[in-house]
């Protein structure tokens, strides 16, 4: 089940962890946002493994993924099925070219997406102020080898997403993995296209 098709079934204070290296002006929190925000736009592959109680083994998601700063990502699904999911500014595109099907949302009308959606934009536009209104965030390693934390903040994105961790070396994302509150996950492992 591709995540974004499951979270469509489906404003809190902003608080992050900030380490000593921030308080002392070396490398963290604030630094890495910084890194990532000069990042204009990036193209990537990715190989998605959704894990699920009901399964003995994992579903396999390939595609490529399109960022350009700060609002666009883009996610477009080739195997098993060609589905694409646009997100541009406040508005969420979904497609599924097989079955001739588009769908157009406002992010504001459904919070959780919102919430979800917002914690791979911001990290990638380097959006602290963003993810902080949704997010506890906390960052362990360094510039070459990273993870940002993210905890829900809001009840309702609780009850759906236990947490997500984000995965980096300077200004790349090379992995997303998404740990349910029922215990399923999925881990998406991101590599830069060359081209």
């Amino acid at each position: 089940m591709a995540w974004i098709g499951a979270l469509l079934m489906l404003g809190s204070s902003p608080c992050y962890a900030q380490t000593d290296a921030d308080a002392a002006g070396r490398w963290g929190v604030s630094q890495l946002m910084q890194t990532l925000k000069q990042v204009e736009s990036a193209r990537a592959r990715f190989v998605e493994k959704k894990y699920m109680a009901i399964l003995n083994t994992p579903l396999e998601f390939t595609g490529t993924l399109i960022y350009a700063a700060p609002a666009r990502l883009e996610k477009h699904t080739l195997r098993p099925k060609a589905e694409s999911m646009i997100l541009d500014r406040d508005s969420l595109t979904l497609e599924n070219k097989e079955k001739n099907q588009r769908r157009t949302i406002a992010l504001q009308d459904y919070p959780v997406v919102w919430a979800f959606v917002e914690s791979i934009r911001s990290t990638l536009a380097g959006d602290l102020e963003t993810l902080n209104r949704f997010y506890r965030v906390s960052l362990s390693g360094d510039a070459e080898r990273w993870r940002l934390t993210l905890q829900p903040t809001e009840s309702t994105m609780q009850k759906a997403v236990k947490e997500i961790l984000i995965g980096g070396s300077g200004n790349s994302v090379t992995s997303i993995e998404f740990r349910e509150a029922e215990g399923d996950r999925s881990v998406m492992s991101i590599s830069r296209d060359p081209s």
